[in-house]
């Protein structure tokens, strides 16, 4: 049986493989976090393939705090930067496959015309850097790994936009949220669903597996505020949402204002399917309101 290693398992993408885990019973999922495996710490990630000999890692642990990340950058630099070149060279060791899961914040936002994989990088956060540089570490320690860049990841388990907006929404009778950062909504357990087939496609001799760069979000395009508005719309909410510019908002950590993916690769090269961000939102919401 093939075994899968999900690193970060409590985190709301590694919930979400949890959670799908059911589904996909030609897998042994060995799902950890950092109380099962710290893979900060070189000689315990050694241990841990050597007892279980993984044959694909989908590495969901990351530091993703990112307004925290300005000023803790040695601790956001450990996740981001040095945890995935210790996979990475540990899994050259034992001949695994290796999934790392990547962030649009890799782009400075300047663009006006969704970003290919190609297209150039230029962190402006603290975040974005440990990941750009993740990205390079674990390329160069493995090369035959994939990279998936996504963007505002949200699911019902974990921290996110969404549960924000709606926990927010029973607190106050107007939100404010910024209208100038266009961006798509990426549902979690799409991401999930689309990595398994991936790995699953890949076994079954469907695809070749092809290492390197690639985009994933649901398919669509929208600012935080029109994203807000149609989770409130979607719960039945009588908060009114109201759009703000980015400077009535100042965060620590700049995001984007432009950061669209190009998903053509991924679905050209895996087959893959992917939905409008507003189906699956709704799918989402009505998880939540069950």
């Amino acid at each position: 049986m093939i075994k899968v290693l999900v690193t970060g398992a409590d985190g709301q993408l590694g919930s979400e493989f949890k959670k799908l885990s059911k589904e996909f019973s030609e897998f042994e999922f060995l799902l950890t976090d950092i109380n099962d495996l710290d893979i900060a710490k070189w000689k315990d990630v050694e241990a841990y393939f050597r007892k279980n000999e993984p044959d694909y890692v989908i590495n969901c642990a990351a530091y993703t705090a990112v307004d925290i990340a300005e000023k803790d950058i040695s601790f956001a630099e450990l996740l981001n930067t040095k945890a995935p070149s210790f996979l990475g060279n540990i899994a050259e060791k034992y001949d695994s496959k290796v999934i790392h899961i990547s962030t649009d914040y890799v782009f400075d936002g300047t663009s006006y015309i969704p970003y290919t994989e190609s297209d150039m990088v230029n962190p402006e956060s603290v975040y974005g850097k440990t990941k750009l540089n993740g990205e390079i570490g674990l390329i160069k320690e493995h090369a035959s790994a994939l990279i998936i860049r996504t963007s505002w990841l949200y699911s019902s388990f974990g921290k996110n936009f969404l549960k924000t907006i709606l926990r927010l929404s029973e607190e106050r009778d107007k939100l404010k949220v910024v209208f100038d950062q266009i961006g798509t909504p990426t549902y979690a357990r799409d991401l999930a669903q689309a990595i398994l087939m991936i790995i699953s496609k890949t076994e079954n001799g469907f695809v070749d597996w092809k290492p390197g760069i690639y985009h994933y979000s649901n398919e669509g395009v929208c600012s935080w505020y029109d994203f807000a508005k149609e989770i409130l719309d979607l719960s039945g909410s009588d908060c009114d949402v109201l759009p703000i510019e980015s400077v009535d908002y100042p965060t620590p950590a700049k995001r984007p204002f432009y950061s669209v993916l190009n998903k053509s690769k991924i679905k050209r090269i895996f087959g893959i399917q992917i939905k409008h961000w507003q189906d699956s939102l709704a799918m989402c919401v009505e998880e939540l309101n069950n």
